[in-house]
């Protein structure tokens, strides 16, 4: 799990501008999991939070880029199970 504040400020404002203008839900809850994971919450508590499976935040945490946000378009697998 990265660092409380492992975002700088420029990427930290690219994605709270992102998570205002995306128009995919599925991406701005993407989005979200790399905000609050720089504000220091957990994989868990972002799973309860958001009411997704933990195994789905921590699939994005891996393979999600916060500087690339069509990195956070869904894949072919889904793992809401």
């Amino acid at each position: 799990m990265p660092a409380k504040d492992f975002l700088d400020l420029e990427e930290k404002k690219n994605l709270q501008k992102a998570l205002k203008e995306e128009e995919r839900a599925e991406v701005r809850e993407r989005i979200l999991m790399f905000l609050l994971l720089n504000d220091g919450k957990t994989q868990r508590e972002i799973a309860e939070f958001i009411g997704c499976s933990l195994k789905t935040v921590a699939h994005w945490c891996v393979h999600g880029d916060p500087n690339n946000i069509e990195s956070l378009v869904e894949h072919q697998f889904c793992f809401e199970g």
